[in-house]
This record gives C-alpha cells, structure tokens and sequence, in this order.
C-alpha cells in the first residue's frame, strides 16, 4: 500500500482521461473540490514516449511533462482575449482531463514489473480504446485522507457520485447499493 499524498494506483479514483468533460466531473461530483483542479495521468511506461515529452520513469509521480505536440492543439498558447476559466474549458488534447491548462501533465509510468495489476489493467484499457492511460487521482475527498480500509472506501463511494468501486476482485456498482443512510458499514466480499 502506498503512503504519502500520491495514489499510486492501490487506493485510487480512476477514470477516461480522454472525456473532455471528466475533470470537472471528477473535482465538483467526486472529490467535492474546485473545477480547475488538474488531475494525473498513469500510463503504461512503455507507451509513455508517445504520449508525453518524458525520456525517463516517473513511477511515483513525481515529474511532469508535456503532452506531445502531436496529441495537443494549440493547449499552452493562451487564447486572446479569454479569461483563465474559458482557458481551462478549452483543453485541446487528446487527454483533456489530464493535459493542465499550460500543455502539460503529472505522469505516472506504470510499468509491469513494479505494479503489475495496474499495468494489467492499463493494457486492458489501451485495449478496449486504444489510449493507454487513466487519471489516477487519490480515492478521497476534500479535507480527508486517503482511504485505508474497505469500510473508508465503500463509505467515500456512497457519499459521492462515483458508479463503480473495485475491491480486490469484487466490483460493486453504485446503481445496485441500497440508498446510503451513513450508518455503521460492515463488508462482507465474496
């Protein structure tokens, strides 16, 4: 398990980096923060020189890069006469909800070695679209830790707009829970 203030993809919020609508999404209906807030990518190590000006591993997440030119338009040009917001909702990217408003993004590489169910589940996302990343940002909201238990995980999924949480091997979808009264929770996974 990781520790710090940097999910490393154990104790994580993922998502579709290529939505250009995510990264609001996530920050105002998820982690109940400010819509601006720039999110990270993970992707997988090998493919990161096709995404990311980055000629080395960043694993922690630690460094950031620009996205190439190729998978960006005019992001990090500013845009005359547009106010910093109108800027922000204008990402030009083929990874909007990961590219920050200067071109730019906080990479993780994820190779299989290191962490091999991430990467196993990058591979199967690059599979079904083609993209070979996911924003991984911390599975918590505003003001609060990082989840450490089951019981913390479940707890943050009932009480924000999240539609699936992963446990190990189970998967529960947001749509089949009961309605969330905030009362003690105990899991009991099969």
């Amino acid at each position: 398990m990781e520790f710090g203030p940097r999910a490393l993809g154990n104790r994580s919020i993922l998502a579709d980096p290529r939505s250009p609508t995510m990264q609001r999404v996530l920050n105002e209906k998820i982690k109940q923060r400010e819509s601006f807030r720039p999110f990270a990518p993970a992707v997988m190590a090998e493919h990161a020189d096709e995404w990311f000006e980055l000629d080395h591993e960043s694993p922690y997440m630690l460094f950031t890069a620009p996205v190439l030119e190729s998978r960006r338009g005019t992001q990090g040009e500013p845009i005359a006469g547009a106010s910093i917001f109108e800027q922000l909702n204008a990402i030009d990217s083929e990874i909007p909800a990961v590219t920050h408003v200067d071109g730019s993004a906080r990479v993780q590489t994820v190779d299989a070695t290191r962490f091999p169910a991430f990467h196993q589940l990058l591979s199967a996302f690059n599979d079904l679209t083609g993209c070979p990343i996911l924003i991984n940002t911390s599975f918590n909201v505003r003001g609060e830790p990082i989840v450490y238990t089951p019981e913390d995980a479940y707890r943050c999924f009932m009480t924000t707009d999240m539609d699936y949480l992963a446990l190990e091997d189970c998967i529960l979808d947001r749509t089949e829970q009961p309605e969330w009264t905030g009362a003690a929770v105990e899991l009991e996974l099969d």
